[in-house]
């Protein structure tokens, strides 16, 4: 914590990582550049493809990294490292390199979202605190994502800092569901923060402080006329909590000519509930009131209740989202690719397993994305080496990595790199965009997405390719 009572994220790592880094130094290490990348290996909740969130707070944590006197003394009192350790720790600072695919990206498993290429101590010790970011805001933006097309245009917002599992799972989660398409978050903190858009109405204590429900839904159009939303099961939804909101909207906002507003519905059968009341409404003259549901929901949920005709204009979607229940692991790693010489010759590394799915794919690489001319479409994402271009002008053949009898001419097609410099030398380069422009460019991202990839059961397969000289250096070390 610094003098401004700041908290320093610095020891938010592994224990060995500082052990490693110590080791390197004895070794003489400290100086050999590294290559790590940052990727997951499968999409949670079977879907076809995540989206990438966390990278602005990678960035500030990045910009930040120092250790603190406590956090040396600390370490001395471990008794396992050396001063000539401590005393690097203590004049520490990033110097290295950064690619990453912007925020709001759709990305596929094992590809690279984050490339790191800085001497061995300072590439190790980054590994926990961006794992633990990107992890969690993938893991948030993908699931909120997933939600917000399930309701099909229709608004859904993020309700679920109570359940999440920690303060600051809240405020970021609300954030990173913000980029996956949801309109605003009942999180106040995260707006203050972030200008994520923060609302909310009643909750069934302020219906309980009153006399009676009418006059509880009275007071709160008086005080909120322009934003009334009165929250109608607290009691009995169709015989009391809907009549009376039409007669609190009849008696106070109709003589100030207010034909917007809106009820609320937390409880019971919300399809069934949901068209009564739009009867009850439209009938009463109220067909511009709005009708928001919460309880549990999920994107399973939600096309259920609009597959049964429910007239719902507005989700609040809380625990499910903020916790990703169904998947809550992203599942992001950190693997070293290669490492360079004094000469800047570099070596490629691979991580190999009797999981196939754990074999790493190594050494400095680009990542591509084969955008079709004619519609827009995304059509294959290409991995290559760091010196390798591609011609877009000439038909390319890829195949699928895991199925290589599956091959593929790509043609007439635009390439675009999706890692982008973030940090040269130690120094940020990247113009960090608003949050407002990531979750645009997310969204205009996933429409180019064929619908079948964006499926939500047995979504179909994209093609994520290695370019042939790429190909061949993995298998060459697969066969040594």
């Amino acid at each position: 914590m610094d003098k401004n009572g700041k908290l320093n994220f610095t020891m938010l790592c592994d224990f060995y990582e500082l052990t490693m880094g110590n080791g390197y130094l004895a070794a003489g290490m400290e100086d050999r550049i590294t290559y790590f990348d940052l990727f997951f290996r499968s999409v949670p909740d079977g879907g076809g493809f995540a989206i990438a969130a966390g990278l602005d707070q990678v960035i500030d944590y990045i910009r930040d990294l120092h250790f603190d006197p406590e956090d040396i003394a600390y370490l001395r009192g471990k008794n396992c490292f050396s001063e000539a350790f401590l005393d690097y720790l203590a004049n520490f600072r990033f110097t290295g390199d950064i690619w990453a695919v912007p925020e709001g990206t759709p990305v596929f498993p094992r590809e690279p979202l984050i490339v790191v290429r800085a001497p061995a101590i300072q590439a190790q010790l980054l590994e926990t605190y961006m794992l633990c970011v990107v992890n969690h805001q993938s893991l948030i933006a993908t699931k909120a994502n997933r939600i917000v097309r399930s309701a099909k245009g229709r608004t859904v917002l993020e309700f679920g800092s109570r359940r999440a599992q920690s303060s600051s799972a809240a405020i970021v989660g609300a954030r990173a569901a913000y980029i996956g398409g949801c309109a605003g978050t009942a999180c106040a903190i995260s707006d203050q923060l972030y200008g994520v858009p923060a609302g909310g109405t009643m909750a069934h204590a302020w219906v309980q402080m009153f006399d009676t429900e009418l006059d509880a839904f009275r007071a709160y159009c008086r005080t909120y006329p322009d934003k009334s939303t009165l929250l109608v099961d607290t009691y009995d939804t169709l015989h009391s909590g809907v009549p009376n909101a039409i007669r609190a909207f009849d008696e106070i906002l109709k003589p100030l000519g207010i034909k917007k507003c809106g009820i609320r519905l937390d409880s019971g059968d919300l399809a069934y509930l949901s068209k009564q009341a739009r009867k009850m409404l439209d009938a009463a003259g109220w067909t511009e009131c709005t009708i928001t549901c919460s309880n549990a929901l999920d994107e399973y949920l939600i096309r259920d209740l609009l597959d049964q005709g429910a007239c719902i204009d507005c989700f609040g979607v809380g625990e499910r989202l903020i916790t990703a229940e169904s998947d809550p692991v992203f599942g992001c790693v950190y693997k070293l690719a290669a490492v360079e010489d004094e000469k800047g010759h570099i070596t490629p590394k691979i991580k190999i397993s009797e999981n196939t799915a754990k074999i790493t794919n190594p050494h400095f690489k680009k990542l591509w994305r084969f955008y079709a001319r004619d519609t827009g479409k995304a059509i294959a994402d290409y991995m290559s080496l760091h010196d390798e271009q591609v011609d877009d002008s000439a038909d390319l053949e890829i195949f699928d990595p895991d199925d290589t009898w599956k091959r593929k001419t790509v043609y007439d097609f635009k390439a675009r790199e999706l890692l982008v410099p973030i940090f040269q030398h130690g120094e940020l380069v990247y113009e960090q965009p608003t949050l407002e422009e990531v979750k645009a460019y997310c969204a205009q991202q996933v429409d180019t997405l064929w619908p079948e990839v964006q499926r939500f059961e047995n979504p179909h397969g994209y093609y994520v390719d290695l370019s042939q000289r790429l190909w061949d250096i993995k298998n060459d070390l697969l066969r040594r």
